[in-house]
């Protein structure tokens, strides 16, 4: 996770700290998408409530920092209750490229499994092809079917054929990656005479 591993580089281990600190970790959190305005609240909190002698102390830094994600965090943390009578439900990962949404997928199938759900997988990313790849191997891994075809393909017509296939075969969640980018459209070349 580029938040947690970033923080760790920052701040453990450190015998001495930046004076920057302030402004490394501004930059850290801004580029982890936490948005300017929870970026600006974290600084902001950090500074009214550590000293500057406290600002040196990583650890210190490290264990006020995570409280504070915590506290924003805490209020969004509601389990997600999958009602009995939809059939398939439908999970959509959405996310900017490389924030874990194919990972997340394959232990979301994993639990879902294990608490007897019939799930099946849709590879709406078809941009990469590692990312068709790695969901192939979640689905050969935990026995469970993944809807796929092939890169470049469009990929809200892979997710409706995931949907169409759960619903024929019975599946009770079918859980769809997608694209961190939408697929560029060609320019057509117009001839002016």
């Amino acid at each position: 996770n580029f938040l947690s591993e970033n923080l760790k580089n920052l701040l453990l281990g450190k015998k001495s700290i930046s004076s920057n600190i302030l402004q490394d970790l501004e930059s850290i959190l801004l580029q982890a998408d936490l948005g300017i305005s929870t970026c600006n609240k974290i600084i902001k909190n950090i500074t009214i409530n550590l000293t500057r002698q406290q600002l040196t102390d990583s650890e210190l830094i490290y264990k006020t920092l995570s409280k504070l994600l915590l506290e924003i965090l805490q209020p969004c943390c509601v389990p997600l209750v999958i009602p009995e009578n939809i059939k398939p439900f439908v999970i959509l990962l959405v996310g900017v490229n490389g924030a874990g949404k194919t990972t997340t997928i394959g232990k979301l199938a994993s639990l879902y499994k294990a608490l007897g759900k019939k799930v099946v997988l849709a590879c709406g990313d078809t941009f990469r092809a590692a990312a068709i790849e790695q969901l192939a191997v979640w689905g050969n891994k935990l026995d469970i079917p993944v809807i796929k075809q092939s890169i470049g393909a469009d990929s809200a017509s892979v997710i409706f054929d995931g949907f169409n296939f759960a619903m024929a075969k019975g599946f009770d969640i079918l859980i769809a990656d997608t694209a961190g980018k939408k697929k560029k459209k060609k320019k057509k070349k117009v001839l002016c005479v």
